[in-house]
């Protein structure tokens, strides 16, 4: 593959110091839960929630394909998005380095939806002011929900993308000297993964496994991954899905998609390609046709990325050399999230237009 980089926006960011790579014998994920004087175990605040999502075998979907598809739900995380991890990991690790701290630090964020909602949900368990900046053309659950956290949301251009919302955050760094955290730079993304989501994986396939599909979005979940179970199995092969109307991974040039999640137009400083055996480009359309089908064959509501993820995952064990093979594949966020979108907009309108059927009583 050729393995070109693009380049991020620039920004005023923090820059956490990275961390070493793990040694290969495995760790278990780190459990956050309390427990009491009284043997009482329950969470002290909503933080100590994200983590630990449980991995589901695909059935229906999978029919006729000789292999098993297990699927890494971090649609059931608290904000139901694998972004609460990384907002909970750059709010934290900046503290840590007392960089912020509750209640004195005012933070802002460009974001396009799921970074956003994690970092307002941490935010508000903790006392942050935030501010987050995002494009108009983003779906209404999205700007509800980050108002329902309590966060300010100030709506760029649509036009202008994310480029415009990265711009204004830039802006009210300068402006109210606040602290922009910066997912697509702060190394504190991969290594919540490295030290949680991998682990996790690990655990809960005993390490037996062949594959990790995963979109990049910031590259942070698929990196993070790799960089501990690399290690553990030198045979594993990790696949990185990026959409084919912008395959910037592969080489190509960015475009316009429908895939909300992945194919940011650049390869994100976070992301780490040597780590990446192979590139798969999925369909805007063939992604949104496979969401779908999950909610309808396999009760499991996602988004337009996990679509590309089981999409690429499916490709991959009709391959006559992967029979019988196992994948762990991403599911990154809930699909309720996407209502108002060209996921589920048929849908939105079909219900809100529903006539009533008079009954008798």
């Amino acid at each position: 593959l050729d393995h070109r980089r693009g380049s991020a926006p620039e920004a005023r960011i923090l820059h956490p110091s990275p961390c070493s790579r793990p040694s290969s014998m495995a760790t278990a994920p780190p459990d956050r839960m309390h427990t009491d004087e009284q043997g009482r175990r329950y969470a002290r605040n909503i933080t100590e929630l994200i983590g630990n999502t449980p991995l589901v075998r695909l059935n229906r979907v999978t029919e006729g394909v000789d292999g098993t598809i297990l699927c890494k739900l971090e649609s059931m995380e608290p904000a139901s998005s694998v972004k609460d991890r990384l907002g909970l990991a750059m709010i934290e690790g900046a503290e840590a380095r007392g960089e912020i701290k509750p209640g004195v630090t005012k933070l802002v964020e460009p974001t396009s939806g799921n970074t956003g909602i994690a970092l307002a949900m941490v935010a508000a368990a903790k006392g942050y002011e935030i501010i987050l900046t995002m494009p108009a053309s983003m779906s209404l659950e999205r700007r509800v929900m980050l108002k329902a956290f309590g966060a300010k949301l100030v709506l760029t251009p649509a036009a202008k993308g994310m480029k415009g919302a990265i711009a204004k955050a830039e802006q009210m760094v300068k402006e109210e000297g606040a602290v922009m955290l910066q997912q697509f730079n702060n190394a504190d993304n991969p290594k919540i993964h490295r030290e949680t989501t991998g682990p996790e994986i690990w655990k809960d396939t005993n390490g037996k496994f062949d594959f990790l599909v995963g979109g990049v979005g910031t590259g942070g979940t698929i990196t993070g991954c790799a960089q501990y179970l690399k290690p553990l199995n030198s045979d594993l092969k990790v696949f990185a899905v990026e959409p084919t109307e912008s395959p910037v991974l592969s080489g190509g040039k960015p475009g316009p998609h429908k895939i909300q999640g992945i194919g940011a137009g650049f390869v994100p400083n976070v992301m780490e390609l040597s780590l990446v055996d192979e590139v798969v480009a999925v369909s805007s359309d063939d992604a949104i046709t496979m969401a779908r089908r999950m909610a309808k064959e396999e009760g499991v509501m996602v988004g337009f990325s996990s679509g590309a993820a089981v999409i690429a995952s499916l490709e991959l064990l009709k391959l006559p050399e992967n029979k019988g093979k196992t994948v762990v594949c991403i599911i990154p966020s809930f699909g309720e999230r996407y209502l108002s979108t060209a996921l589920f907009e048929s849908l939105f309108i079909e219900s809100r237009e529903q006539e009533v059927e008079d009954v008798e009583v």
